[in-house]
């Protein structure tokens, strides 16, 4: 079963990635804050990561979004569920542009996110995987109501497991109905 392509929530429009988003998308891969997301990166670099999610969404039918203010139409980050090879467990993750934090999109993105992974694709379990040190991430995951447990290492980093409620705690019925278009 696929993701839907777009979903929207009260202020943001979770939705495919397009040419015109590697310029932003650059801003936050250029920022302090990508240490925690992979490391800066040029901006040949940033449409290869790019493509990489959109090929994640053609691979597995899942994937992260591209976020769109909708008051603006200003792209502010990527959120979505992430699963490549290799990876532990399904993982819900987000990152913003540095001139979109601490407005709680990162929250409202990553729940509609987790929506549709309990939802509509039926996971029974979901984690985020935080580096030490990202507390802005941290912080995200413990207003999603997400446990801290182990450290692991991930592909040679450390990465702390918070592991989300499962489905049954959560009205996601309802929350997947608000956002069917």
């Amino acid at each position: 079963m696929n993701a839907p392509a777009q979903l929207e929530t009260a202020r943001l429009t979770l939705r495919p990635w397009a040419e015109d988003d590697v310029g932003p998308f650059a801003t936050l891969y250029a920022d302090d804050g990508a240490r925690f997301v992979g490391g800066r990166c040029t901006t040949d670099e940033v449409w290869r990561r790019m493509a990489c999610f959109i090929g994640h969404w053609a691979l597995r039918g899942y994937g992260f979004w591209a976020l769109e203010e909708k008051a603006n139409g200003h792209f502010v980050g990527f959120s979505g569920l992430w699963y490549p090879h290799g990876w532990p467990e399904h993982e819900v993750g987000w990152s913003l542009v540095p001139a979109a934090r601490g407005r709680g999109f990162a929250t409202e993105a990553a729940a509609a996110a987790r929506a549709i992974a309990y939802g509509h694709l039926k996971w029974t379990t979901l984690v985020s995987y935080i580096a030490p040190g990202n507390d802005p991430s941290r912080r995200v995951a413990e207003r999603l109501g997400a446990a801290k447990g182990s450290m692991i290492k991930l592909r040679g980093q450390d990465a702390v497991v918070y592991r989300h409620p499962p489905p049954e705690t959560l009205e996601i019925e309802q929350t997947c109905k608000k956002m069917e278009p």
